[in-house]
């Protein structure tokens, strides 16, 4: 069994729940909990996400286990596949590594017959064979958990889905024929060339309106993007945190300011991009 590509680092570390059933652990979850960041970050990381059962569980050696976190174990887990979210056909059986913490004794949990859902990746000429794509990408499965997830891989596969934003080419705003009306345009640049603008619409006596178009068309009727969906996620998780001077091409000082503005009301509207753990891909 090929080891997993972890760094030395502690682990996030398992929340272990007993069951009351000597010792044997009910709850494998990670905590913190995983944010729609983190789990957005993870299924763009795996080509494998799966549900299963844990069927036997096996500690490795020391010398087995090279980098392992103080105060944890690298189990050898075989499982029985419940459902294949993405990825491959893997067979009904699935073998992988996973650190667990040990408890006051010094042992690891007893996983047996707990629900889990991976997130990993294949390994080549290997059928059921899984590398985790990272040490604590076993999550105690729930119904609310899977539904989290199959709606993010639903948006991900979509042929509308909002490409990766790779910058902010060109921030321009123009001024409308009325004192404190204009429009101000953002355009940014993608992985794929696909277009992406947000607009600001300005009007008299009203709060400035913003929205965004993932088309060739600049839709005055575009609105924000509605939280824990990938397109929040492409804006919130990936927008710089202010327009860079090459980008700024509007003609005069005062629009220059204006556009400056608006680029803050959006990051404001969009909110943070919180995640709890380092990002894997």
């Amino acid at each position: 069994m090929p080891q997993n590509p972890w760094n030395s680092a502690a682990p996030t570390p398992f929340e272990i729940t007993d069951s009351g059933q000597g010792g044997t652990a009910s709850d494998v979850s990670a905590t913190p909990v995983q944010t729609y960041a983190d789990l957005v970050d993870l299924a763009l990381a795996s080509r494998v996400v799966a549900t299963a059962t844990i069927r036997r569980q096996t500690r490795l050696k020391p010398d087995e286990a090279p980098g392992v976190a103080p105060g944890y174990a690298r189990l050898y887990i075989e499982a029985d596949m419940s459902a294949l979210l993405v990825g491959p056909e893997l067979g009904e059986s699935l073998r992988f590594l996973a650190d667990v913490p040990l408890d006051a004794k010094g042992k690891p949990p007893k996983l047996n017959k707990t629900q889990v859902l991976l997130f990993g990746t294949t390994v080549p000429n290997k059928p059921g064979e899984l590398l985790l794509v990272a040490s604590d990408t076993m999550f105690t499965w729930s119904p609310e958990l899977e539904n989290r997830v199959r709606a993010i891989l639903t948006e991900l596969v979509s042929p509308d889905a909002p490409p990766r934003i790779t910058g902010l080419r060109e921030a321009l705003h123009v001024p409308g024929n009325l004192v404190s009306e204009g429009e101000t345009q953002f355009f940014f640049a993608t992985d794929n060339g696909k277009p992406v603008s947000i607009s600001v619409l300005r009007r008299p006596g009203m709060a400035p309106h913003w929205g965004v178009s993932f088309s060739e068309i600049v839709d005055q009727s575009a609105t924000p993007p509605k939280p824990e969906t990938l397109a929040w996620y492409r804006l919130a998780c990936t927008l710089p945190s202010a327009i860079p001077d090459r980008a700024q091409i509007s003609t005069t000082a005062a629009d220059r300011r204006i556009a400056t503005e608006d680029y803050a009301m959006v990051l404001a509207s969009l909110g943070p991009c919180l995640r709890n753990r380092t990002v894997t891909h």
